[in-house]
């Protein structure tokens, strides 16, 4: 009797939004409120455009490329096995630590909030200590937090959800207005923040082994997440940026989303909203964790996966521990902003490299040219946006994207000296 496959549309639906509204809307909506004024919702619907693109990519290579590997394997196929995929792989797993140290901070911000004094040291304790927390409930492999998932998922979505209709009938419609509207620039100089809080729809194409007829359920999925995703986050900008002044988005940036509850539910609005974001931030790094430490470590050292991969069976010890390692840093030395701005960087890059590999690979998906190019070209453009936007304010950003990179490179360049390990196809 054949297996039955545990993915419909559906499901693969729930997966992905719960995977994008985790910590990236908590963390993005007042940096990029603070950047783009009253018309942040714009940017979150030009992020939605971006994800559209690069979802349609990464779906028409899932459907073909049907690996747990994903975006590993499709730079293996379309690069072949080379040092320079083998160097993507590991940037890959390294944007994968950047993502989970910048929730992390978001985690320790929200904490902190709590307290009578929230300075760095508590927000650095906080975020150190989630980490540390989840990397030792996975070295036991407690099973409890995967399975609250679901829950900590309708949780989150309900609230906001809530609080973004809610918070339409509080709005000053004088903070909306055009005659306040900052210069446009500051609009397109968010995309690539708001592209961040998008970060997850990705994890779909992980699912494609357990998935009922996935040429058509991994698109149909991937556009149905995107769509609900970016609607919520128009609503919940707009509800935002209509309590809040900008100088309020200013100054409560770090947590701008509990902020804006205040006015509409007081302050045990803000309070809860808080609590939602340490739920939301908490699970995320869990998941990613996770991810990190069992795909992204195993891709990068041994170049493989094992044959039989089995979620909550097969797991990295070593990756956990190395991962924990590698993350505490990036806490400790760098502010959320800094932080949250390398991290859609490097996945920006990423996956533009990604879409690139498949340019190469198009005759073998059925994509259609123009949608991969605009899929290359938005990535790397809103890239190279972000990165000129935040030269003047924050110019250290481009010498830590250089250090990532080269790190990567030379992390791969060492891995096969030394451990002759290539990073192989895992579909011939």
């Amino acid at each position: 009797m054949a297996q039955q496959k545990a993915f419909g549309v559906w499901s693969a639906v729930f997966l992905g939004i719960g995977s994008m509204v985790g910590a990236g809307i908590f963390i993005v909506i007042g940096q990029a409120g603070s950047m783009a004024g009253n018309i942040v919702w714009l940017s979150f619907i030009f992020g939605g455009v971006i994800a559209l693109l690069s979802g349609y990519s990464l779906a028409k290579l899932a459907v073909r490329y049907q690996s747990r590997g994903g975006i590993v394997e499709y730079l293996v196929q379309g690069f072949g096995e080379n040092n320079f995929s083998g160097s993507m792989s590991v940037m890959f797993y390294l944007s994968q630590l950047i993502a989970v140290a910048a929730v992390a901070k978001s985690f320790g911000t929200y904490a902190a909030t709590f307290m009578a004094h929230g300075d760095d040291i508590w927000i650095n304790v906080f975020a150190v200590g989630i980490v540390v927390l989840f990397t030792l409930i996975n070295l036991v492999g407690a099973t409890i937090v995967a399975k609250s998932e679901n829950f900590i998922v309708f949780v989150k979505l309900t609230i906001l959800i809530i609080f973004a209709i809610a918070a339409l009938f509080t709005i000053q419609p004088k903070l909306l207005s055009v005659a306040d509207m900052p210069p446009i620039s500051g609009m397109f100089f968010a995309i690539g923040i708001t592209f961040f809080a998008y970060q997850g729809f990705s994890v779909i194409t992980n699912t494609v082994e357990d998935m009922k007829d996935p040429k058509t359920t991994m698109m149909r999925s991937m556009f149905i997440a995107i769509l609900f995703v970016a609607a919520l986050y128009v609503l919940t900008s707009v509800s935002v940026l209509g309590n809040l002044p900008l100088d309020e988005i200013i100054k409560t940036k770090d947590y701008a989303l509990a902020a804006a509850a205040k006015p509409v539910f007081g302050e045990w609005g803000f309070k809860i909203m808080a609590v939602t974001a340490l739920l939301a931030t908490a699970s995320a790094i869990n998941a990613t964790l996770y991810a990190v430490a069992d795909i992204g470590y195993t891709m990068a050292k041994e170049g493989n996966l094992p044959k039989e991969y089995e979620y909550n069976v097969y797991k990295s010890f070593e990756g956990l521990i190395i991962s924990t390692v590698l993350i505490t840093p990036m806490i400790l030395f760098f502010n959320l902003s800094e932080i949250t701005t390398v991290a859609a960087i490097v996945m920006l890059i990423v996956q533009g490299t990604t879409h690139v590999a498949h340019l190469n690979l198009i005759k073998e998906t059925g994509a259609k040219l123009y949608i991969v190019v605009l899929a290359v070209f938005s990535m790397f453009g809103v890239a190279g946006i972000t990165l000129y936007s935040t030269y003047k304010t924050m110019p250290q950003i481009a010498y830590y994207l250089i250090v990532a990179f080269a790190l990567a490179y030379t992390l791969e360049f060492l891995l096969r000296y030394f451990n002759s390990r290539i990073v192989s196809k895992q579909i011939k």
